[in-house]
C-alpha cells in the first residue's frame, strides 16, 4: 500500500491557469486542409510544462523531505510574522511558492545546465542528483553507478577510461590506440559526487568535459552528448581536500543549498525505514522523461520570450559591478578585471574610490563584475523558471527569484565595504542568497528613480543604429554624431560617475566610431 502511495501522481493540475498548446510550424500545413490539421501530442498527451511540475511536486511530496519555500511568489499582499528581538519575519507567500533545493536542480536538467548542491553530510544531494538520473530514464542501478565519487586517488583514467591493452602492445602510433570510455560519458544526466576532492590534474580532465563536451585520451576523443550536470561539495567555499580551481568553478552555473532537517518530519522518516522504501527507487513513469521529451522540452523553453523591459532591468543591474575608477588612466582599463589581473591590494584600490555613496552603490559591494557566461546563464534559467510556472513570458520576478542562485559563486563580495557596517546588512556577508536579492532590489528602484523606462536616450540611438545603415547620408550621420557628443557632454557635467553609466558611455564611442568610420567612407565614396 505505501508503495503504492509513493508512485501515486495526482490527476489534479499543478497550476490550473489556461495556457495555449505550443506547436511548431510545419511547411506541410500548407497543403492540409482544416479538418487535417492537429495537434502533434494526443489529446490525453501532458503538456512538457505540466509534467515538469508534476516531477517537482511528486518530488517535493513524496522523495525529498524538504519543506522550506524561499522562492517566494505573491498573488497580492502577503501575511508577515516578527519574532524574536530581531524582527526574524516569517512571510506566508499569497502565490504558488517552491523549494530551491528541489526546484533549482529540476530546472538543471530541463536547460542542461550544471549545479552545484551544497551542504551538511546527509542533507540529500547525492539523493537529489540521483533522482534527476531516474528522471531522464535510466534506471536507478546504472544512475549509481555511474555517480563519479570524488577521492583524492582519483586519475584521469578512473574519471575517462582506459586504453585497451592490446592496443598498447600492437600499435604503431598513439592514434591506433583504442580506448575504453567510461559509460556514464554518454549519459543526459552526469553526477560528481564530492568534486573538491579531485586531484587538480584531474580537475583539469573535468573541466574540458564540462566546457567542451568532449573527453581526450591519448589523441582519442569522446564526444559526449549535452547534459544536466550535478556536482555536490560539503562546503560553500569549493575547499576540501584539494582546492577547486577557478576555472572550473566558473563552469558551473548554478548554486543550490541543502537546507537542514526539519525534525517535525521525523515521522516520514520512519516510516520509509519500516517499509523499505526508497522513493528513487518508486520514481513514478508518468514523470519520467524520454529522450525526445526532453530535447522538445528544451526547445520550448528556449522559445519563451524575454520582454525588453525585463532585459532592460538585467542589462542595468549587470553594468553596476565592473567599473574601478583607480584601476587605470585610459577608460576602457578602469575595471576590477584589471585589478585582479594585476598585484596590488584590492582594498587599495577601494579605499580610493572617491565621489559616490557607498551606501547606495551596489558596485562598491563586490570584487568583480558579471561574467558573459553568467549572464548567459541568468537568461536561460528565468525562461526556464517562467515555463515551469506556465507563463507565456518571462516576469520580472522569474529574474529576482532565480538571479540570487546563479550569482552565488559568481559574485565575490568585498565583506569590508561600508554598506555591511550596518546592522541591518551585517547578516548578508554570510547570506549570499538574500545579499544579490537586496542588491537586485535596489538596482530596481534607481532605475524607477531615474525613469529609464521612459527616459533612456541611449536605447533611442541603439535602436537608430540597430535599423542599419543603407540610406543613411552624411547629414543625418552629422547629426547623430552630434546627438552621441551632445549627450557626453551632458552626462560629464556631473560630479559623480557610477557604474552603470560606465557602460553607457563605452556604448556612446563605440556608437560615435561607428558613425566615424561610416561617415569617411562616404566622403570618400563621393
Amino acid at each position: 500500500m505505501l508503495k503504492n502511495f509513493f508512485r501515486r501522481v495526482s490527476a489534479a493540475p499543478t497550476n490550473p491557469t489556461p495556457k495555449a498548446a505550443h506547436r511548431d510550424f510545419d511547411i506541410a500545413d500548407l497543403y492540409r486542409g482544416p479538418i487535417e490539421v492537429r495537434d502533434e501530442i494526443a489529446e490525453n498527451a501532458v503538456a512538457l510544462d505540466e509534467k515538469l511540475r508534476q516531477a517537482y511536486f511528486w518530488i517535493v511530496n513524496h522523495a525529498v523531505i524538504s519543506p522550506f519555500y524561499d522562492i517566494e511568489y505573491n498573488e497580492g499582499i502577503p501575511q508577515s510574522f516578527p519574532f524574536g528581538e530581531r524582527g526574524n519575519t516569517v512571510v506566508l507567500p499569497s502565490g504558488q511558492s517552491y523549494c530551491s533545493f528541489v526546484l533549482l536542480p529540476l530546472l538543471t536538467f530541463a536547460v542542461r545546465a550544471k549545479c552545484l548542491m551544497v551542504g551538511g553530510p546527509g542533507r540529500g544531494k547525492t539523493t537529489s542528483a540521483v533522482l534527476m538520473g531516474v528522471l531522464a530514464g535510466y534506471p536507478i542501478r546504472e544512475v549509481r553507478r555511474a555517480i563519479q565519487k570524488g577521492q583524492p586517488q582519483m586519475t584521469i583514467a578512473d574519471l575517462l577510461g582506459n586504453p585497451l591493452p592490446s592496443d598498447l602492445i600492437k600499435a604503431q602510433s598513439i592514434d591506433q590506440i583504442g580506448i575504453a570510455w567510461r559509460k556514464w560519458l554518454g549519459m543526459r544526466v552526469k553526477i560528481i559526487d564530492e568534486y573538491n576532492r579531485i586531484p587538480t590534474r584531474t580537475q583539469s580532465a573535468l573541466l574540458t568535459l564540462m566546457s567542451d563536451n568532449y573527453a581526450e585520451l591519448y589523441d582519442q576523443t569522446f564526444e559526449c552528448p549535452d547534459s544536466a550536470w550535478y556536482l555536490t561539495a560539503n562546503d560553500d567555499a569549493g575547499g576540501g581536500t584539494y582546492q577547486v580551481i577557478e576555472a572550473l568553478r566558473d563552469r558551473i552555473d548554478i548554486v543550490v543549498k541543502a537546507l537542514h532537517f526539519n525534525s517535525r518530519f521525523l515521522g516520514e522518516l520512519l516510516e520509509r525505514i519500516e517499509s523499505g522504501i526508497r522513493p528513487e527507487e518508486v520514481m513514478p513513469p508518468e514523470i519520467v522523461f524520454t529522450e525526445e521529451e526532453s530535447n522538445r522540452l528544451h526547445k520550448e523553453i528556449r522559445a519563451l520570450p524575454v520582454p525588453r523591459n525585463i532585459v532592460r532591468r538585467l542589462e542595468f543591474f549587470a553594468s553596476q559591478f565592473e567599473y574601478c575608477e583607480g584601476a587605470a588612466t585610459q577608460f576602457e582599463y578602469k575595471t576590477k578585471d584589471t585589478v585582479k589581473l594585476s598585484a596590488i591590494d584590492w582594498n587599495q584600490v577601494a579605499n580610493a574610490e572617491t565621489g559616490k555613496d557607498k551606501l547606495k552603490d551596489i558596485g562598491a559591494q563586490t570584487k568583480n563584475g558579471m561574467s558573459v557566461r553568467a549572464i548567459m546563464t541568468t537568461l536561460s534559467f528565468i525562461k526556464a523558471m517562467a515555463y515551469f510556472r506556465g507563463a507565456n513570458q518571462v516576469e520580472l520576478e522569474d529574474l529576482r527569484q532565480l538571479l540570487p542562485f546563479v550569482l552565488h559563486d559568481k559574485l565575490v563580495q568585498d565583506p569590508d565595504c561600508p554598506f555591511f557596517e550596518t546592522a541591518d546588512n551585517s547578516a548578508l556577508r554570510s547570506d549570499k542568497i538574500g545579499w544579490i536579492r537586496k542588491m537586485f532590489d535596489m538596482s530596481c528602484a534607481e532605475y524607477d528613480r531615474l525613469q529609464l523606462d521612459r527616459e533612456d536616450p541611449l536605447t533611442l540611438l541603439s535602436e537608430q543604429f540597430d535599423q542599419g545603415l543603407d540610406g543613411v547620408d552624411q547629414k543625418e550621420v552629422r547629426k547623430r554624431l552630434v546627438e552621441i557628443e551632445r549627450l557626453l557632454k551632458q552626462w560629464s557635467s556631473s560630479r559623480k560617475f557610477y557604474g552603470h553609466m560606465y557602460d553607457d558611455v563605452l556604448k556612446l564611442k563605440y556608437l560615435h566610431q561607428r558613425y566615424t568610420n561610416y561617415l569617411r567612407w562616404l566622403t570618400w565614396k563621393e
